[in-house]
């Protein structure tokens, strides 16, 4: 845990208090990442369980590893939280994975939320923060236009502010590798299938239960792509017949490490 908080950062936070109670009852998007895992636990402390409702939307972009933590934070951290199954592999504009494709995925998520939070008279609120908006992230669109807020980028906060917040009041999550969906995984114009992010799942779980916490597997069809993070390279390639049987295993017939080691949103633009 961080031992001193510096005053920018507290003075941020203060900000943050003072945005989510001027919102009142709030829905969280809760994926258990870093960001909305501060976000949550921030609107726990300042609006109490019963004003900051935790939503996790649950299909098959979502690995079963993060849905099991989402589970045991709510567990931990005493939030009111309810996952809810979305249907975002029903829409052809999702399934067909062009640049937009978080656009339809977000819509998807709003039209399921949307009903809770008018429910409990809320506001949507997601865990965007400042670094967020640089990147080609369509989803901000879509959440915008459905009336969501980002209270993180409203109170000045980037990644590393959450992190080191996270740390100073000891939140597990703050040093969490991030975890984007599934569907990431997957280079735009391949259509996204069940069997396709299951086949992710599979290989990434393997991944991490061979220690590799900061991992992803890229689908080429039966070639996996791993990108692990670039000190970890070397130990990559010593452990290779492990890493080859596990992902193997999750079917894929060829397996490459990415020598430039782990980027997120690579294959963003």
């Amino acid at each position: 845990m961080v031992a001193t908080l510096d005053p920018a950062l507290a003075a941020k936070i203060d900000a943050l208090d003072a945005g989510l109670r001027q919102l009142g009852n709030t829905v969280i998007a809760f994926s258990g990442g870093a960001d909305s895992a501060f976000l949550a636990a921030t609107a726990r402390r300042v609006l109490g369980a019963e004003r900051a409702h935790c939503v996790t939307a649950v299909s098959p972009s979502l690995a079963g590893d993060e849905e099991r933590d989402c589970r045991a934070l709510a567990q931990e951290w005493d939030l009111r939280w309810t996952p809810v199954i979305t249907h975002e592999m029903e829409r052809a504009a999702y399934r067909l994975n062009d640049t937009d494709r978080c656009f339809h995925c977000k819509a998807e998520l709003m039209d399921v939320v949307g009903p809770i939070a008018k429910a409990d008279g809320a506001t949507i609120v997601l865990g965007v923060n400042i670094d967020d908006l640089g990147d080609h992230r369509p989803g901000q669109q879509a959440a915008e236009q459905a009336g969501a807020v980002f209270p993180l980028v409203d109170a000045g906060f980037t990644k590393s502010d959450v992190r080191a917040a996270s740390a100073y009041l000891g939140l597990r999550t703050h040093d969490k590798p991030a975890a984007a969906c599934l569907a990431s995984r997957i280079p735009y114009g391949t259509e996204v299938s069940v069997g396709i992010l299951s086949r992710v799942d599979r290989a990434e779980a393997a991944l991490h239960r061979l220690g590799f916490a900061q991992v992803r597997v890229r689908h080429y069809d039966d070639t996996a792509r791993i990108e692990v993070e670039a000190s970890e390279l070397v130990g990559a390639v010593e452990r290779r017949v492990e890493i080859v049987d596990a992902v193997k295993g999750a079917g894929y017939k060829y397996v490459t490490l990415d020598l430039e080691g782990f980027r997120s949103g690579n294959l963003n633009g």
